[in-house]
């Protein structure tokens, strides 16, 4: 089984809250199953609770900074996924810039401390499964606009089902 990881590191939100969002490829491909994400920030050491969601989002999608998903497994091909600034199919990307007019359907809402970072870890029945072809992406987003900007790490690991 093929594993990666997409995300950044030391981000200043753009002004937009997609904070990672990644697009299956166009059928027929390979399923991307979702199932790990996380959140975490260090620009500030003052306490705050921060909202987020796992959400959706069908044409348009939001206008993000590139990642290219890195491999976990060191002998594994490379990822039908590639980095992209679009959210099109086939590509993944962080700090979004510019939301896109999609519209975003909510698979769950959920709030850290920013001290403590956010961490999604799914069981086996609660992967998220987004299936090639599907014209919509997943992404982990921020409702509301946290106070301090700067410092955000955010990721997500994938297979290819």
């Amino acid at each position: 089984m093929n594993e990666f990881s997409v995300g950044g590191e030391n981000l200043t939100i753009l002004g937009a809250n997609t904070m990672v969002f990644i697009n299956p490829a166009a059928a027929p491909a390979i399923n991307i199953e979702v199932v790990r994400m996380w959140l975490g920030q260090s620009g500030t050491a003052t306490s705050a609770q921060i909202r987020v969601q796992a959400e959706t989002q069908v044409t348009a999608f939001p206008t993000l900074v590139s990642a290219t998903p890195a491999k976990l497994k060191r002998a594994s091909a490379a990822s039908v996924i590639t980095g992209g600034t679009a959210g099109a199919a086939g590509t993944s990307g962080v700090n979004a810039s510019a939301e896109g007019g999609g519209t975003k359907t909510l698979i769950w809402g959920d709030a850290f401390n920013n001290l403590n970072g956010y961490l999604w870890v799914a069981t086996p029945r609660e992967t998220i499964v987004m299936p090639a072809g599907s014209a919509s992406g997943l992404g982990l987003f921020l409702p509301g606009t946290p106070a301090t900007l700067t410092g955000w790490t955010v990721g997500l690991n994938y297979s290819e089902v």
